[in-house]
């Protein structure tokens, strides 16, 4: 058998670190950008011109390093505060999906570097600006009643605001919509007025109502004497008289007479009276 002098064994050895630094090597000069992400080759500490998109691509090894950006759909809750057109503070929280324009992570990795970074100096204080914009439109009533115009407003302040830093806004919603205090009492003030106003538009119907029964009432009990009129005058009026006497007598809560004795010719007006009544 042969024998490996140690120069020979010294030789292998180098050998073999070459191999391994060249399947290093190899193994950095290329990086895989999976769907959903975008990469941004820098090369000696500056950035390279050019997103990386999904795929495979070259990179320089030992001196280029690659930043991965994440650019599906994102999402942030940010709060923002503003004043309406009649001065009364209003609160929000909004929800926001974004995601980052593949063209564009080159020049975001240059102004702003990570994601982090992106939320809290561009989408936060953009978020706030165009809140303002959109509540200084209207009063704090009309921003909630009028709460899809208000975030229709808010929606086009903010993408307009975030396109240009290749921010690209999908979707926001109001999580939160809140007024001041004096406002809610003024709100509840209103309210009781309101009620009030109501009430009493109710209790003049009702009056003018029991007013009208009342006219009704009277032009009946009018109408029914001009007929009585007309009877008596037809009639000498002796039935009617003998019927009202009777009617007259029963309202008072007397009971009807044991003995009912008719008038003479001249008058038919019954003459009435209870034989309990005469003395003994």
């Amino acid at each position: 058998m042969r024998n490996i002098t140690p120069n020979q064994n010294f030789s292998l050895s180098l050998i073999g670190v070459a191999i391994a630094l060249l399947f290093f090597i190899v193994l950095n000069a290329f990086i895989i950008i999976n769907p959903g992400q975008a990469g941004v080759l820098s090369v000696l500490g500056k950035a390279q011109d050019g997103a990386l998109l999904e795929g495979i691509h070259f990179k320089p090894p030992l001196i280029a390093s690659v930043d991965v950006y994440d650019v599906t759909v994102q999402k942030f809750e940010v709060p923002a505060q503003s004043s309406t057109k009649d001065l009364q503070d209003l609160t929000a929280r909004f929800a926001i999906n974004f995601r980052l324009d593949p063209v564009k992570v080159v020049e975001i990795r240059r102004t702003q570097g990570t994601l982090q970074n992106i939320v809290s100096k561009i989408i936060a204080p953009q978020t706030q600006e165009s809140f303002k914009i959109a509540a200084a439109k209207r009063t704090v009533e009309e921003a909630i009643t009028k709460r899809t115009e208000l975030k229709d407003d808010f929606d086009n302040a903010l993408e307009t605001r975030l396109e240009k830093y290749g921010i690209l806004v999908l979707d926001t919603s109001v999580v939160d919509l809140n007024f001041s205090a004096e406002f809610s009492r003024a709100v509840e003030e209103k309210q009781i007025a309101e009620q009030r106003a109501q009430r009493a538009i109710y209790v003049a119907q009702e009056a003018e109502q029991q007013a009208q029964a009342d006219i009704n009432r009277a032009k009946g009990k009018a109408e029914a004497q001009r007929l009585l009129a007309e009877t008596l005058k037809a009639q000498g009026g002796e039935l009617v008289l003998q019927k009202e006497a009777i009617e007259a007598w029963k309202e008072g809560g007397s009971q009807m007479p044991k003995v009912l004795v008719m008038g003479d010719q001249r008058s038919s007006v019954p003459f009435i009276f209870d034989l309990h009544d005469m003395p003994k």
